[in-house]
């Protein structure tokens, strides 16, 4: 039985039908990398994916149980990054990372603080006011997040956003870092990130024929 699982999944937005009949299986050190155009549900089956809103039809699934049974616990198995960096001007990078830690629930480890900046590249700002970092290091703050604290299932949004040549490279290392130790990566990317066995689905394979699917509510 595969670790997480999708089951002829359905979803529409603000009246607007994204699609239909999606049905996946990953198992621990998989990868599925979302494509297709602009607005055709990338972030909103992400979204789903992390038990935020209910999809029209089909059931997501960890370890064989529907997530909706328990999504406090199913939370604590993923980490999602979404287009906004969530970054607080008035924090500085590494009390950002702290928070970040402790809002997740997770143990806050001096020495896997340290070990986050310093894999973004990010050491040296870590008393930084978060208002002075460019674009490039607020995202590479929100992705030292990953290696911050533990968590199996991997759900991200356009990662690559606003890095330079290098920071991609890092990017690229720390998935490959998580799926050698059994983790799952789900991710949307107009970018080819090198990643060795990804599988692809494209979301314009997945039209939603079905007239009767209703609204779930999310912009």
């Amino acid at each position: 039985m595969a670790l997480f699982s999708v089951t002829d999944l359905a979803a529409s937005r603000v009246g607007k039908r994204l699609f239909h009949g999606i049905t996946f299986a990953l198992e621990p050190g998989d990868a599925l990398v979302l494509v297709g155009p602009n607005g055709s549900g990338k972030s909103s089956l992400l979204r789903l994916l992390a038990g935020f809103g209910c999809p029209t039809a089909g059931v997501i699934a960890w370890d064989g149980a529907d997530i909706r049974k328990d999504l406090e616990e199913y939370r604590g198995r993923l980490q999602i990054l979404g287009h906004s960096d969530a970054v607080k001007p008035a924090l500085r990078v590494g009390e950002l990372l702290k928070f970040w830690v402790a809002l997740a629930g997770a143990h806050i480890e001096d020495d896997r603080i340290a070990d986050a900046l310093t894999i973004l590249g990010l050491e040296r700002l870590r008393e930084t006011p978060c208002r002075f970092l460019s674009a490039g290091q607020r995202r590479r703050l929100a992705l030292a997040r990953l290696v911050a604290y533990d968590r199996p299932l991997w759900l991200l949004d356009e990662p690559s956003v606003g890095l330079d040549t290098e920071s991609i490279l890092k990017l690229a290392g720390l998935i490959a870092r998580h799926r050698e130790r059994g983790g799952i990566i789900i991710l949307s990317t107009h970018q080819d990130l090198g990643l060795d066995g990804a599988r692809t689905l494209s979301l314009a394979d997945y039209p939603a024929s079905d007239p009767n699917l209703l609204d779930w509510g999310f912009a």
